[in-house]
């Protein structure tokens, strides 16, 4: 993690939660970093922690009261200014009713009237009740932010102000500093490049109410998608069956069903984009027949046959374009990973043992070993999929 961030501008926003004052390591180190951080408060976050903290920390004056009385040498509208001011806007702890006010546009304090009308990067750090975090209501307001680009860090699962456990307490202070520092640091290096990703896994019918599938959630997919999107990229996704939501964010979004409906999607980007980075897990078999009502009796025998090869097809054709592919293997990852790569005609493979714990499929982290053509193999540790993305992006340049 780069920490160098002198010269950037962050916005702070704290809400009223008992999270609250762990907002105030998080300015405490973006400023170590030599970030310029001026943060804002709601009136409720006050019981929790004074302006005069955030003022000693920050070395800026704390925003609180948007029609408070400013000197000649402060903002005539300080939301506005503020809002022009600011490379990223970071809010932790993030309530509900923050949340709320974000996703439906009102404006009734310093802190949502700045939101409302920056325009900088935005990273939003929830910090709630379960049942609260859970509401309807509020994953609606959540779906909404994500799909306008709002990036969500947590929250975390544990032990809870209202003396339960469960999700909803703020995630840890280093999982949120290194999304801020790597949200500021990225490099446009991605910037011309027209890159495909396939995402989670695919579905064969056997009947009208049956299929065949796997457990991939398109966690992985998504993280390579939204870094290479930050990092300049132009983003083609093929989106299978994911338990992940697609923000709205990426220049092409294509939603298929089988394997085939996912290599028909995938050659007919074929000429528009230069990079493939297949991380779906396609059904390799489907039914021969698919029965067309719904099966019945104490047995049912399938015949099953060989789907489409998606990533050789399109190694056998790529010509200069480049070809990512992902092995999930559960017994000679290695061995089966270079053969992969020989018969897909790949350019590297990201290998994984999907029964180790903390890897594969429905985890926020990935163990993976990188293996190149000249059969070079760079091991990894447990990683968030987020840091997985760049490694891999970073091999792509």
């Amino acid at each position: 993690m780069n920490n160098n961030l002198k010269g950037k501008k962050i916005i702070v926003g704290v809400t009223g939660g008992i999270a609250a004052y762990k907002s105030c390591e998080i300015v405490s180190r973006l400023v170590s970093y030599g970030a310029d951080v001026k943060v804002i408060q709601t009136k409720s976050s006050l019981g929790f922690v004074t302006e005069l903290t955030f003022f000693n920390l920050s070395k800026n004056p704390v925003y609180v009261d948007m029609f408070a009385e400013v000197s000649e040498k402060e903002f005539n509208v300080k939301h506005i200014e503020l809002a022009k001011w600011a490379d990223i806007f970071v809010v932790v702890p993030a309530t509900a009713n923050a949340i709320a006010k974000f996703a439906n546009g009102i404006a009734d304090d310093a802190l949502s009237t700045t939101y409302l009308a920056s325009k900088a990067r935005k990273i939003i750090c929830p910090a709630m009740n379960t049942n609260m975090w859970e509401n309807e209501t509020t994953q609606a307001n959540v779906a909404k932010l994500q799909d306008e680009g709002v990036i969500f860090v947590g929250p975390g699962v544990g032990r809870l102000a209202c003396n339960t456990s469960g999700v909803g307490r703020l995630e840890n202070v280093e999982e949120i500093i290194s999304t801020i520092v790597d949200e500021l640091t990225v490099k446009c290096d991605l910037k011309g490049r027209k890159i495909l990703v396939t995402l989670g896994g695919t579905k064969e019918k056997i009947d009208p109410v049956r299929f065949i599938t796997n457990n991939s959630s398109g966690k992985m997919g998504l993280e390579i998608a939204k870094a290479a999107q930050r990092r300049g990229a132009e983003v083609y996704l093929v989106v299978g069956n994911v338990t992940v939501k697609i923000p709205d964010i990426f220049s092409k979004i294509i939603n298929v069903e089988s394997t085939q409906e996912m290599y028909e999607a995938v050659k007919n980007e074929f000429d528009k984009v230069d990079t493939f980075i297949f991380a779906a897990a396609p059904s390799d078999y489907r039914p021969k027949e698919v029965v067309q009502n719904k099966i019945k009796g104490k047995e049912i025998n399938l015949s099953l046959t060989k789907n489409i090869d998606i990533a050789a097809s399109i190694g056998k054709i790529k010509k200069t374009k480049k070809v990512v592919i992902f092995s999930a293997e559960t017994e000679d990852l290695i061995k089966n990973t270079k053969k992969k790569l020989q018969e897909k005609n790949a350019d590297f493979a990201v290998a994984n043992n999907v029964t180790q714990s903390g890897a594969g499929f429905n985890v926020d982290t990935n163990i993976v070993t990188i293996i190149g053509k000249d059969g070079k193999e760079e091991e990894y540790p447990i990683l968030k999929k987020r840091e997985v993305a760049n490694i891999i992006l970073n091999k792509i340049v």
